[in-house]
């Protein structure tokens, strides 16, 4: 186990000279970065992934430049079945106090705001597919204001109550937490806008049994949705990361 912690720590910090560090937590393969790594790689970044549950993010997670959280089919409060989220949850907690640049997407976000002292707990109603976010005033004047009203994926059942000091960025008629930020380093995401559609058929294999118990909806739906939606929802949300990491900088 030391082995590979050190392993990867050293993977993190060994990229090319002038490179800036990224660490991306993985929860399942399908839902990576997608959309956005181009993105980061642009902007100067050396990427790893750490795949949970299997690789120890050891220092690599404290010593990155920035941290990205990954969605999942997991709680993130179902640690008793998952011992690994504590390790993540630590990990957020020291980056959110040093105000570290961190990225939380789906199950990201819910780390976050259960880091920030938020409870997670499922939603009233499980929301997936393709729709439109609201933006609150915070963001209309934040990055997520490229999204404009151009649908974006959701898939989750679970939310979190808006963490103390964050600020909401957008909301659903089903989620009021959609995003939110802290400051110009901590920004999480409740949906996705990463997802391409070239990798989609992927979540539609993962999440067949899920699909199959929510009422009305279905594989083909969803794959039609993202024919639909999937290529200009990757465009505008890449042109939202850009203004975030733009800012990052700037903060810098």
């Amino acid at each position: 186990m030391r082995v590979r912690k050190r392993a990867l720590a050293l993977r993190v910090r060994g990229g090319p000279p002038g490179m800036k560090s990224l660490l991306a937590i993985r929860h399942v393969a399908f839902e990576d970065l997608g959309a956005f790594e181009p993105v980061f790689r642009d902007s100067g970044y050396d990427i790893r992934y750490c795949e949970a549950g299997v690789q120890d993010i050891g220092d690599a997670g404290h010593s990155a430049g920035l941290v990205v959280v990954l969605g999942g089919p997991i709680g993130a409060y179902e640690e008793d079945k998952y011992p690994f989220l504590i390790e993540e949850l630590r990990l957020l907690e020291r980056r959110l106090a040093a105000s570290q640049p961190t990225l939380g997407i789906c199950l990201g976000a819910q780390l976050i705001a259960r880091a920030m002292g938020a409870p997670v707990y499922p939603g009233s109603a499980k929301e997936i597919g393709w729709a439109p976010i609201e933006l609150a005033p915070e963001g209309r004047q934040s990055p997520l204001s490229k999204l404009g009203a151009e649908p974006v994926l959701h898939w989750h059942g679970d939310t979190f109550d808006l963490p103390r000091g964050a600020l909401r960025l957008a909301s659903t008629a089903v989620t009021q937490n959609q995003a939110f930020a802290c400051g110009p380093s901590i920004l999480a995401l409740q949906f996705h806008v990463e997802v391409e559609a070239a990798n989609f058929e992927r979540w539609l294999i993962g999440h067949t049994l899920e699909i199959a118990a929510v009422p009305n909806l279905s594989v083909g739906d969803l794959r039609r949705q993202a024919q639909s939606f999937s290529a200009a929802t990757a465009s505008r949300g890449a042109q939202m990361l850009r203004e975030w990491i733009a800012g990052l900088t700037s903060a810098g």
